[in-house]
């Protein structure tokens, strides 16, 4: 007689011994060992892995169904487990802490696990009945851990690449609005924090713009460096138990389920040892953050204020700022975005240690790299999308400070050295300094030229563009 909420449980072994597993439990004893193992991040295999490591598995059963090596009733039931977990089921049951050691063997057999279990459930069979299907005798049939987690982690990339292309293109395509909206009013710029040059507002938009726009253009080509695969490969790359008629038939297998345009590796043990492809994408994610990261500074600096900093722009207010102090906005979501600059530049970091302590035909902390580049393409195309959608869509440029600044600034006497000398005119600076006076003013009292010349050459919408003021 069982009791309300008494659990029940039942046993698997390896060669290590036996454990209790929960009878419910899809995962068996591989997995078990590996929560008692590996827990220590509050956190979960990265489900979009997990979805690659399915994808791979189906592919797998499939080739070995179309080969005639693996049982119809056996094969068709992994399949539809397959589906079902990549159609959103048993997500509660891939508990693994994504930091493990084994390269990823830990994920894979619970992935290995589940679907099993799943499959003998659907041949009425109970669960931990390994007789009839095997985590590893049929599941994995042909694979290992070596092969299928590398494998899957470029599925994985590729299908978060893209959408982070995708919104480096919307953020583009705003920031190019913006650069249109505010072509008209000028503005000061500054070098190293001091004034420096007038400008027009939207040129600031646009120089944001072209440096998103190559950020968007180096991750939409990097896709190419992760489609090779060395599914087949087996446990170092030479393909030991996969027969070639298997390794064929999975690549077209992927490539078909996929459509992401995978190819076979010519040389597989290079993409079972070697991860420098990642460092790649990782180094061009670390190029895309210092750009944002930048944008958003610059974003916070001109916005401050209102009344005692720059306050040439206005984010937009998304939500109050202060516990304590009544009124007060801050520039949340620009800093939010450079948070997660930092966190993709220390992702990086991580990435590149990782990729360089393989040791010989593998690389045992795959899991890192796998948790934190799939991180950073997850957390990066959010962070994008809001910032986008909260902030820049809804910037405007506050006129009347922009003119203030600029005609309080010495900054248009630049356009006065071609004709009357780079000494000459930084006495006029000094003097307007002092005497708190625009340069205008100052060039006017001194007489050193008319007052239609001073119009001339100091109209701030021709010194704003190539060539010599006046001239």
């Amino acid at each position: 007689m069982n009791f309300p909420h008494e659990k029940i449980y039942r046993t698997e072994k390896d060669f290590l011994g036996e454990i209790s597993i929960l009878q419910d439990a899809y995962y068996g004893i591989h997995t078990q060992r590996a929560v008692e193992n590996f827990s220590i991040s509050n956190r979960s295999t990265n489900i979009h892995l997990i979805h690659a490591i399915v994808e791979v598995k189906k592919a797998a059963t499939m080739a070995h169904l179309k080969l005639g090596s693996l049982s119809s009733d056996i094969g068709n039931a992994i399949i539809i487990a397959c589906n079902e977990v990549l159609q959103g089921a048993l997500s509660d049951q891939f508990i693994l802490d994504p930091l493990q050691g084994g390269a990823g063997t830990s994920s894979h057999m619970n992935v290995n696990e589940v679907l099993t279990n799943r499959a003998l459930e659907l041949l009425g069979h109970e669960k931990g009945n390994y007789e009839v299907i095997h985590p590893l005798h049929h599941t994995n049939f042909s694979q290992s851990t070596n092969d299928v987690y590398p494998t899957a982690l470029r599925i994985a990339a590729i299908r978060l690449l893209r959408p982070l292309s995708e919104a480096c293109a919307e953020l583009q395509n705003s920031l190019q609005l913006k650069e249109n909206q505010y072509e008209h009013i000028i503005k000061l710029g500054r070098t190293q924090l001091m004034d420096a040059l007038p400008m027009m507002a939207g040129q600031s938009f646009g120089a944001y713009a072209q440096a998103v726009a190559r950020d968007r253009w180096r991750l939409y080509k990097v896709e190419e460096r992760l489609r090779q695969i060395n599914i087949g490969g087996t446990a170092i790359g030479t393909g030991m138990n996969a027969s070639l008629k298997y390794i064929y038939t999975i690549t077209d297998i992927l490539q078909d389920t996929t459509k992401l345009g995978l190819a076979r590796s010519e040389f597989p043990m290079d993409i079972t040892q070697n991860m420098d492809v990642f460092v790649e994408v990782s180094g061009l994610l670390k190029s895309a953050a210092t750009n944002l990261f930048k944008i958003a500074s610059d974003l916070r600096l001109l916005n401050s204020g209102p009344k005692g900093g720059i306050g040439e722009i206005t984010l937009p207010s998304v939500q109050i700022g202060s516990s304590i102090m009544s009124g007060k906005v801050n520039p949340v979501i620009a800093e939010m975005v450079c948070q997660m600059a930092m966190k993709v530049m220390a992702n990086d970091y991580a990435i590149t240690l990782a990729a360089m302590n393989g040791q010989l035909e593998l690389n045992a902390f795959t899991p890192l790299i796998a948790d934190t580049l799939l991180e950073s393409l997850e957390m990066m195309t959010k962070a994008i999308l809001l910032f986008k959608e909260k902030c820049i869509d809804h910037i405007e440029i506050n006129e009347e400070v922009c003119k203030k600044h600029l005609s309080e600034s010495c900054a248009i006497a630049t356009a006065l050295v071609y004709h009357i000398g780079h000494d000459c005119a930084s006495q006029l600076v000094k003097k307007a300094q002092k005497e708190d006076k625009d340069i205008t003013a100052v060039l006017k009292e001194e007489k050193l030229m008319s007052e239609e010349e001073i119009e001339k050459i100091l109209n701030p919408y021709v010194i704003t563009k190539p060539g010599i003021p006046g001239i």
